[in-house]
């Protein structure tokens, strides 16, 4: 019973985290993304927990800030839904990290929770 409601829940958190984040527009298309090239040349990553990531040690600092800004506006958004659902800031960054992986094209690099990188 308590599985059955567990994934219920996530479906539901799943399910609001989409259409809020398309709202919000923070669900673009690729093209739009300002993270499109760093993540093409293999400068940034995304990781399991809805966050970006700096892959390369010698990538510009403008690229270093444009991933921290972009962290800061998900990290305010992920704390926003979860108070709304009364659930965690990595549950929700984990909803969205799927959906970052979901529409990413091949090439970009993922960090996954044991810290392994890998390849789309």
């Amino acid at each position: 019973m308590w599985k059955t409601i567990r994934s219920s829940r996530r479906a539901t958190l799943f399910g609001m985290a989409a259409l809020i984040l398309m709202t919000l527009g923070l669900v673009q298309p690729a093209s739009a993304d300002p993270l499109d090239g760093p993540r093409a040349q293999g400068l940034v990553g995304e990781r399991f927990d809805g966050f970006a990531v700096v892959r390369d040690p010698n990538a510009g600092a403008s690229v270093k800030t444009l991933v921290k800004d972009i962290n800061a506006k998900r990290r305010s958004f992920y704390e926003s839904v979860a108070k709304e659902q009364n659930t965690s800031v990595l549950a929700v960054g984990k909803i969205y990290a799927n959906k970052i992986f979901e529409k990413a094209p091949k090439g970009y690099w993922f960090l996954t929770d044991t810290g392994a990188w890998r390849q789309k």
